[in-house]
């Protein structure tokens, strides 16, 4: 049972939020934008988002609805050659046939997650001065992990001391 106190995800707070904006822009469903990178994955996710999903004119129409998606400059040709693929991902993702094609519109996209830091491996010399530090360990393992985890922290707040951030 959740404590009445615990967290709860973002992506169940925002859906009632935006879920209007969403259906003034003919995304009936507001997943397609909240979970837009699961859907079509972190890479593509940063630089595209869905915009608009337009519905055939005819209301009796079976036909499934035409994507539209900003995306960031020269980056448009390669999604126009995985438009396929992104458009069976989506349906994959919804259980129906929803999206027949994409429209492409260039523009500057916002991330909407951040970007993640490429952390690099602390140096050798760093890993052996903690190991030394921490001293002998019967399992190796657990000692060169402890040793890389004592190298990031130190390094990390050696950066903070100095006023350079993490």
């Amino acid at each position: 049972m959740r404590k009445p106190y615990a967290a709860l995800p973002l992506a169940d707070l925002i859906g009632a939020t935006i879920a209007e904006s969403c259906a003034r822009r003919g995304l009936a469903s507001v997943e397609i934008v909240t979970h837009w990178a699961d859907i079509v994955g972190d890479a593509l996710a940063a630089r595209a988002l869905p915009s608009r999903l337009a519905w055939p004119s005819r209301p009796d129409s079976d036909e499934p609805g035409v994507l539209h998606v900003r995306v960031e400059g020269a980056y448009a040709i390669e999604l126009q050659h995985d438009a396929p693929i992104v458009i069976e991902r989506i349906n994959r993702y919804f259980g129906w046939r929803c999206v027949a094609r994409l429209a492409l519109r260039q523009g500057p996209v916002t991330s909407a997650r951040p970007r993640r830091k490429v952390r690099q491996e602390p140096d050798a010399a760093a890993l052996a001065a903690v190991a030394e530090r921490l001293g002998p360990f019967e399992d190796e393992a657990l000692a060169a992990s402890l040793a890389r985890l004592g190298a990031l922290v130190r390094r990390d707040t050696s950066a903070r001391k100095r006023g350079g951030g993490a």
